[in-house]
């Protein structure tokens, strides 16, 4: 395997979709060229993201999913690191990691390790400590208010709050729901609706690949191709991903004590697991990391990082502030161990890296 796959953020990327279908270019003669051709002609646009669907895993199941499958568009990049909350904040500000500050699962704020997707340290909630606005301070959506259809019980979470303030929240409590509001949106007149399904990631943390993803999948083509049918005539769905998965199963890697001696904690995730290392460590924590585990991962410090711009080419000091010193990046189907980072199951697909099947997804179009 080669090197990771850094995003790129100028071109075919999951942070330009907004800005090119609300940004101040047409439609018919503004679109970038890498956004699928039956968006152009259309009066209005559907984006619904599949959580969890990678490109990759596409194309290898594309028998399960034969709407999907049909229709018009190939892969596109998302962002370092390829994990829910970088992602989904980027789809909705059009914005890179480096900019709006979402920049893990798992981030250090003022010396707290913070859950982004649940926004809390262990079992405290942070919300008043560290206020979303304040930690993403960035209109979504480029300041228009947005009909969001995503499921009913995360609309007042603090995630919500960063990366989908201000828009329409129309919960659904079923995903059979999804086609029907999608419709109704734009029969009342809205050229732009966002839709969000978490059921493909979901299962994947559960269950792995195998059966029940497989008929996870056949679940998810049924979803799309439910408001491909609903939608009326001149409307467009669009369909996008945040990440792709890597079956880990229990190859987890623990790292040694030698290698956390220096290390005062832990952010990120299993597979993109931030080291943060006392004064004056870094390159010997480095160093030790990459002996013992540059089989499995690449071993990048954080100023690699941004000299060679893994989340966008700009990035605030308070941005900043919230990387660790040293990075282990897996590459192989392997996730590395924190004990604060479990959960009540071990999680069996997991994400993070930068290989093709987590960076490469999918945005296909079909009219209607």
């Amino acid at each position: 395997m080669g090197g990771p796959i850094i995003p790129d953020y100028a071109g075919a990327n999951v942070r330009g979709i907004v800005p090119a279908l609300l940004g101040p270019a047409s439609w018919s003669s503004g679109l970038p060229a890498w956004m699928p051709e039956p968006v152009a002609a259309s009066t209005s646009v559907v984006l619904l993201v599949l959580d969890g669907l990678g490109w990759d895993q596409l194309q290898a199941h594309r028998e399960l999913m034969p709407t999907v499958a049909s229709m018009t568009g190939g892969p596109i990049h998302t962002v370092a690191p390829t994990t829910t909350a970088t992602a989904l904040t980027s789809i909705t500000t059009g914005l890179t990691p480096g900019e709006h500050g979402i920049i893990g699962y798992r981030v250090v704020l003022g010396g707290d390790v913070v859950n982004m997707l649940r926004w809390s340290t262990a079992d405290t909630a942070v919300r008043r400590s560290h206020p979303p606005r304040d930690v993403q301070p960035y209109e979504p959506f480029l300041g228009h208010t947005v009909p969001v259809v995503s499921p009913w019980e995360l609309q007042n979470s603090a995630f919500s709050e960063a990366h989908l303030r201000g828009c329409d929240p129309v919960g659904w409590r079923a995903a059979s729901s999804v086609a029907v509001e999608a419709r109704r949106q734009v029969e009342a007149g809205q050229r732009f609706v966002y839709c969000y399904y978490g059921g493909i990631d979901k299962i994947a943390h559960e269950r792995g690949f195998g059966p029940y993803y497989d008929a996870e999948l056949r679940a998810a083509d049924a979803l799309v191709a439910d408001v491909l049918a609903a939608l009326p005539v001149g409307a467009t769905l669009l369909v996008t991903a945040d990440h792709g998965q890597v079956h880990v199963g229990d190859r987890i890697v623990h790292p040694s004590d030698d290698l956390l001696a220096d290390v005062t904690l832990q952010s990120g995730e299993g597979r993109f697991r931030w080291l943060h290392t006392r004064a004056g460590a870094v390159e010997s924590v480095r160093s030790i990391a990459a002996a013992q585990l540059g089989d499995v991962a690449w071993v990048a410090t954080r100023e690699q990082m941004l000299d060679e711009q893994w989340f966008g080419p700009t990035m605030a000091p308070a941005v900043r502030s919230r990387l660790g010193d040293v990075a282990l990046v897996a590459r192989e189907p392997v996730s590395f161990h924190e004990d604060a980072d479990s959960g009540p199951f071990e999680l069996v697909c997991r994400h993070g890296s930068l290989t093709s099947a987590e960076v490469l997804v999918p945005l296909l179009a079909a009219g209607v």
